[in-house]
């Protein structure tokens, strides 16, 4: 397999992004040490694009580092806790993020093209027309899938199966069918308590 070579700006820019998310006051628990949350969460994302899509190009290895740049300047609790309230966060988080990346990628010496680019996957558009985009909701719903799920799970144990499959069956809807084979191939460590759930829900679908 041929290496993809990446100009010096790339390993600055994620440096600077690491460098971001590295601030993040929330921590979690991996690999023997604590993390910085969202630092931990990129280095996931790019560690799954190389697995899932090693060949992927440079906008789309920027924007899985950059996902969820700095997620924590807006907090879930700055929004009503309705269904209104919580897609008015999502639509704030995406385009904060796409803002925030893109000033690093500038001052790093990145062209608006790539910028732009880089915006677009990271703020979610085009969505089962931009196949860059497709990719980044691919990884995010892997990563989801293998280092998350089971937390969740166990945070949200008073949630009935009913929710469950649901949750399960929205996540899946959102891959590519590229996704879901990967999902299945037994290359990633997909929760053992939950495969049943994952299963019925599959199936459901």
């Amino acid at each position: 397999m041929t290496e993809i070579t990446q100009p010096p700006r790339f390993e600055s820019c994620l440096s600077r992004f690491d460098a971001a998310n590295a601030e993040d006051p929330r921590s979690e628990f991996a690999e023997g040490r604590n993390w910085p949350k969202e630092l931990l969460y990129g280095r996931r994302m790019s560690a799954m694009l190389a697995r899932f899509a090693p060949q992927a190009g440079e906008a789309v290895q920027l924007a899985c580092r950059a996902q969820h740049i700095r997620r924590w300047a807006i907090p879930r609790q700055d929004y009503p806790m309705t269904r209104e309230g919580y897609l008015s966060w999502r639509t704030a988080l995406y385009r904060f993020h796409a803002q925030t990346a893109g000033e690093i990628m500038r001052e790093v010496g990145y062209d608006a093209a790539m910028i732009e680019a880089v915006g677009q996957i990271v703020g979610k558009r085009g969505l089962k027309v931009n196949p860059d985009t497709q990719l980044l909701e691919d990884v995010a719903a892997l990563v989801f899938l293998e280092s998350y799920m089971a937390g969740f799970a166990e945070e949200k144990a008073d949630y009935s199966e009913e929710k469950w499959l649901g949750i399960i069956g929205k996540t899946w809807k959102k891959m590519s069918e590229a996704g879901r084979v990967f999902a299945l191939s037994g290359q990633i460590a997909l929760p053992q308590a939950l495969l049943p759930l994952i299963q019925k829900a599959i199936q459901a679908g």
